[in-house]
């Protein structure tokens, strides 16, 4: 059993339903899965180890998803902005590989394979190639093999390659999503990058709840708009950067987004000014934090609409401090924290996230599984519930600045920046010192046409928070090195503040 499982049942459930598209011309479900069916057809005789695939999030994607499942071939999307040696770099480390590109990115893909032997197609040719070739059927995959290669961000260390099995993701799809229960007029948008465990999980849920998807393949805050406005968009899915533009570009007027039912974020922290600026915009949008990693085939914990609302209505501070959490786990995800001596600690107290459940892989391509004798995988993250069971992060154990023996989270000194009006953007990080161990260092993005001395920030600061606290330093910055999900890049932030010195 394989994820193709359900693209099939989608397909027999509502097979003239659109799936990609205006609703008025666009591909049914009863053709993706004959395209699937085609496409596995020509990968069983090409016999891959691997699917590439290296183009912008497109219909592509979920095609080559399930064709791929149904031949019993992984399919590892790529970062297409890379530089070419580096995607030889991560296609060399996949097995066998065959790469298809997307619409615009062939001479890309080309480029990368310079020198190997390694078959590269357009997506389109691949697709026309195939449905050429005479039906076939093969063995049926086994759910306990590979269907997904993804690599990690790389944002404190090198790149590592996720092995997702499909018994993963099918735990994940069918533990939080019902077959068809897409109503006639819904619509997702898809703006999330292909490579990112989001963009995996949202092609597998809307394609299952037999919903219609449109595509944004280059993201602009005016033609996100546009594009829920003109679609009837009901559903969509952002990363905290992409809000944050939305939200700077409606400059306080309301989105008028009246179709949009549901908007959920994640794939990197959101700052909660940002996050109350939305809810304004779209009054009437249920809000949804999704917190997921890619070793956890996607979302594991959620905060639903009704938090939300009631945290930023509430006079309840207890309510208002959960808008900055991630939620309750959701079903069939165990959740643990930990003291450093492997110690289970209590309500209020901080320590390591760690996870377990059916859509957890934890496993890395030639390295292993990373779960331990009991199938608890150590997230890394830093993390505390509270008495509700409501789960908040402190940021990757990697990131804790030791300052004077005293640990800081690098998220506690941003969000008390970021409610300065001066302060668009900021990553604190810690840097050697002599005297404490490691010295704040704040990065910051003014906003455009603000100027700000940097002892004002940090009296800023410190009128909020300890002493402790309080930047050593603040360093400006036109921008802040991010992955394209909006994570922040900390392992280049100290050469980016030395090249500002």
């Amino acid at each position: 059993m394989s994820i193709s499982m359900l693209l099939s049942m989608a397909a027999s459930a509502c097979p003239d339903r659109v799936a990609f598209g205006p609703r008025a011309d666009g591909r049914s479900y009863a053709q993706l899965e004959r395209d699937a069916e085609a496409g596995a057809t020509w990968l069983r005789r090409r016999s891959p180890g691997s699917v590439v695939f290296l183009g912008q999030n497109s219909p592509e994607l979920p095609l080559l998803l399930f064709a791929g499942a149904a031949a019993g071939v992984p399919v590892a999307p790529l970062n297409y902005r890379l530089p070419a040696p580096v995607l030889r770099d991560l296609i060399g480390r996949l097995p066998a590989p065959v790469v298809i590109a997307g619409a615009g990115y062939r001479d890309a893909a080309a480029r990368a394979v310079t020198g190997t032997d390694w078959e590269v197609l357009g997506a389109q040719d691949w697709i026309e190639a195939a449905r050429a070739l005479a039906p076939g059927s093969g063995a049926e995959t086994d759910a306990g093999s590979a269907a997904v290669l993804l690599f990690t961000s790389g944002t404190t260390a090198e790149p590592k390659c996720v092995l997702v099995r499909h018994e993963n993701l099918l735990s994940y799809v069918l533990g939080t999503v019902e077959l068809a229960a897409a109503g006639e007029s819904d619509c997702a948008l898809v703006s999330v990058p292909p490579y990112h465990v989001a963009g995996v999980g949202s092609a597998l849920t809307n394609v299952y709840a037999g919903r219609r998807m449109v595509y944004l393949p280059d993201f602009s805050p005016r033609s996100w708009l546009d594009l829920v406005r003109s679609e009837a968009v009901t559903s969509a899915m952002v990363v905290p950067t992409m809000l944050a533009r939305i939200v700077d570009y409606l400059d306080g007027a309301p989105a008028d987004c009246p179709s949009l039912a549901a908007l959920a974020y994640g794939g990197a922290r959101m700052p909660l000014p940002v996050l109350e600026k939305a809810l304004r915009a779209f009054p009437s949008t249920a809000f949804v934090n999704a917190y997921g990693l890619t070793e956890t085939s996607s979302t594991i914990s959620i905060l639903g609409p009704e938090d939300h609302r009631k945290a930023l209505d509430a006079g309840d501070a207890a309510a208002r401090a959960r808008l900055a959490s991630v939620g309750r786990p959701i079903s069939g995800v165990d959740v643990q924290v930990r003291a450093p001596d492997g110690a289970v600690v209590g309500a209020g107290e901080e320590g390591e996230l760690w996870v377990r459940g059916g859509q957890v892989s934890g496993e890395y391509q030639g390295a292993g599984s990373a779960l331990d004798a009991d199938g608890w995988f150590p997230t890394r993250d830093l993390a505390w519930l509270d008495g509700d069971g409501y789960l908040f992060l402190r940021g990757r154990s990697d990131d804790t600045i030791i300052r004077g023996g005293e640990n800081v989270a690098p998220a506690e000194v941003e969000d008390a920046l970021l409610t300065h009006p001066a302060v668009a953007e900021t990553a604190v990080i810690g840097l050697p010192d002599d005297e404490w161990g490691q010295r704040l260092v704040a990065v910051v993005v003014a906003r455009e046409g603000t100027a700000v001395d940097p002892a004002e920030l940090k009296a800023h600061v410190r009128s909020l928070l300890r002493g402790s606290r309080t930047p050593d330093e603040i360093v400006f910055v036109a921008e802040l090195p991010r992955t394209p999900t909006g994570k922040i890049i900390r392992r280049t932030l100290a050469d980016t503040v030395r090249g500002n010195g």
